[in-house]
């Protein structure tokens, strides 16, 4: 028995990009989120199945004859670094965004190291997703502790361009206009304007010269 079958991105991230806009316009015409949200939301919805088409997609199932038959323990790679290659540059470029993305959506980014793990569980989550696809399907894809560093290094780079632009007069507003509410953006933000910049320091009195 041999079964072979190709699981393109397009007919599964498709109608579900299709579903998320039309759930987001609904959203917006009720006026439940604001339209700088929306757009926001929507261009992570674009990015995670760009990411997701890069990465898992399309699904190669082998089974039976052909199949691959090599164990699954030797398509891990746990030595970092000694096997990098050019590959790894991508990696880092792919997770830049995230990270850029990851104050303006979550609450819980609000430090680089936090930054850092949100980035690195993201990559061993599609790292296993690899693995198992591997598993079940017998598709080839390899696991790589590379591509876990080079993602988080992204990661931390978005991260760091973000909070560039949270700083920047011209970029700061629109980026709260369309950060989530209860983002860690918006949460420095509230905290910034509640605490009210601090007092200027008392003049000092110029010393008394007596004759």
């Amino acid at each position: 028995m041999d079964i072979r079958f190709q699981v393109d991105s397009a007919p599964v991230l498709g109608p579900l990009l299709v579903l998320f806009a039309a759930v987001t316009v609904v959203q917006v015409w009720r006026g439940r989120w604001r339209k700088y949200h929306a757009l926001l939301q929507l261009a992570a919805g674009v990015y995670l199945s760009a990411v997701l088409s890069l990465t898992i997609f399309p699904l190669n199932v082998t089974w039976g004859v052909y199949a691959n038959q090599a164990p699954w323990v030797g398509q891990i790679n746990f030595i970092p670094l000694l096997t990098a290659d050019l590959t790894f540059v991508p990696n880092v470029l792919m997770l830049v965004p995230a990270g850029f993305l990851l104050p303006l959506l979550f609450r819980h980014a609000t430090s680089p190291g936090r930054a850092a793990l949100i980035t690195a569980t993201v990559s061993l989550t599609l790292e296993a997703a690899q693995l198992l696809s591997y598993i079940v399907l017998n598709n080839g894809r390899s696991v790589d502790v590379n591509d876990v560093l080079a993602n988080t290094l992204g990661g931390l780079a978005g991260y760091a361009l973000a909070r560039l632009a949270l700083r920047a007069p011209s970029l700061r507003a629109p980026l709260l206009a369309a950060a989530r509410p209860g983002s860690a953006a918006l949460r420095e933000e509230h905290r910034r304007t509640t605490a009210g910049d601090p007092p200027p320091p008392a003049p000092i009195a110029d010393p008394v010269v007596r004759p």
